[in-house]
């Protein structure tokens, strides 16, 4: 492979050391050179978070026992480009700069894209032990395999599917279904799992204690757990403006409150145009 240097910048908290390598050639016809970088956190003794964020594109994160993290950056070749009406007789040259950005201070990692005009796949290897943020449009569904940390993800016409995780979960899929397998959760932290128009699919280790707010508008709730209804919380909804010229209203509200192994962090899963599965993994 060709190497290709890029500065190496030094700050009062790190010396942060890139590397980008481009690949003398695609691995197949459909497939375009990728650009890699492999970056340090500042402390690697303590977990660090990564941050990647993509117009259109899809990012897969897996967690592995090294301490750099690896990131790689594809053009995706599954569109025709738009032909220019000055480009009569001529050959399209394409193009596969990716703009792969990052930058590493204080052991947080922001990874960015050119990914405004053309869709990039991101595979990113991180440490075990390792936060992440991960934010996508268009054209791409986030996965995340064998992390353990702080996880939030927000992808608005992808998927989201996350294996074999471990901590706290914040996870939204706007457009899709979105499903959750976890190997330990963190003790004492609240989690959220939301889609407007997918399934909501969470499995939780056996031992799971937790306080279930569940909610699907057009769906239905599933679960192989054990869950006791929440007698303490009330489902009626009030509004009186009977005072200003309005009038009094009393709503049941469809959300359902319960426990599970007695109870715990709230745990919350909401989805309009979907079903909700709660399952218990195998032991």
């Amino acid at each position: 492979m060709t190497r290709i240097g890029v500065t190496m910048m030094w700050s009062r908290v790190s010396r942060l050391t890139i590397v980008l390598w481009t690949a003398a050639a695609a691995s197949s016809a459909q497939e375009s050179p990728a650009d890699r970088v492999n970056v340090e956190f500042s402390d690697p003794g303590r977990p660090g978070i990564v941050r990647v964020g993509l117009t259109s594109g899809g990012i897969t994160v897996t967690g592995y026992s090294g301490g750099e993290v690896i990131v790689e950056a594809r053009v995706r070749q599954d569109r025709p480009a738009t032909a220019s009406d000055r480009a009569d007789g001529l050959r399209l040259v394409p193009s596969v700069a990716t703009g792969l950005t990052v930058e590493e201070d204080g052991n947080v990692m922001k990874v960015s894209a050119s990914s405004h005009d053309r869709t990039i796949d991101l595979t990113i290897r991180v440490p075990f032990q390792t936060s992440l943020v991960l934010k996508c449009v268009n054209d791409g569904d986030i996965r995340v395999e064998q992390v353990e940390g702080e996880i939030e993800v927000n992808n608005i016409n992808g998927g989201v599917t996350l294996t074999g995780v471990s901590g706290s979960v914040v996870a939204h899929a706007l457009n899709e279904d979105l499903i959750v397998t976890f190997v330990e959760v963190e003790p004492g932290k609240s989690m959220s799992f939301s889609s407007l128009n997918g399934d909501v699919d969470v499995t939780f280790p056996p031992d799971l204690k937790a306080r279930l707010v569940l909610k699907s508008d057009q769906g239905e709730i599933y679960s192989d757990f054990e869950i006791a209804s929440d007698p303490t919380v009330s489902r009626l909804e009030v509004e009186d403006s009977r005072g200003r010229g309005g009038s009094y209203r009393v709503k049941v509200d469809r959300t359902f409150h319960g426990t599970v192994n007695g109870g715990g962090p709230e745990m919350s899963f909401t989805t309009f145009n979907g079903d909700i599965f709660v399952r218990k993994a195998a032991q």
